[in-house]
């Protein structure tokens, strides 16, 4: 029903993630790219041609965890199943995460849509290319895929 299962862990620490759908109310938020820190997992038998890929790993941000550079790591999608929608995030593994707007809009515009709220169609689509690395957060920052605290 998700649409892949828990395969482990593809990688922990800081990493670019691309959002392959910046259009989507659900993640038009984070921009192109951006950096974030987690645990990111792998998953396993994920097929592209039954779900709509919102934001993935970008492998090539983590020279040192032996991802491919080009490798598909969707980490945020949607799906139907059956006439039912359904959203799927490994995003956010620690309690400060959820303090992100970013992650907050996330999830609530993905509520909305899975209750019927919003009507963005889930459009399955080939693996697109990187935009260029998101620059590193400068001092302030929070590292973590969200805006400075105001």
């Amino acid at each position: 029903m998700l649409g892949a299962g828990y395969e482990g862990h593809l990688y922990t620490g800081p990493g670019q993630v691309i959002n392959e759908q910046p259009d989507n109310p659900i993640v038009k938020q984070w921009g192109p790219a951006f950096n974030y820190t987690d645990e990111f997992y792998r998953p396993k038998g994920f097929s592209r041609e039954k779900s709509n890929v919102l934001l993935r790993f970008n492998g090539a941000s983590a020279p040192t965890s032996g991802l491919a550079a080009d490798g598909d790591f969707p980490l945020v999608w949607t799906k139907m199943y059956g006439t039912g929608r359904v959203f799927y995030s490994s995003l956010s593994h620690d309690t400060a995460s959820w303090d992100i707007r970013n992650l907050q809009i996330m999830m609530f515009e993905a509520i909305k849509w899975s209750l019927g709220l919003t009507d963005t169609p889930v459009t399955p689509h080939a693996m697109t290319a990187a935009p260029a690395p998101a620059p590193a957060p400068g001092p302030g920052g929070r590292g973590r895929g969200g805006a400075p605290p105001a």
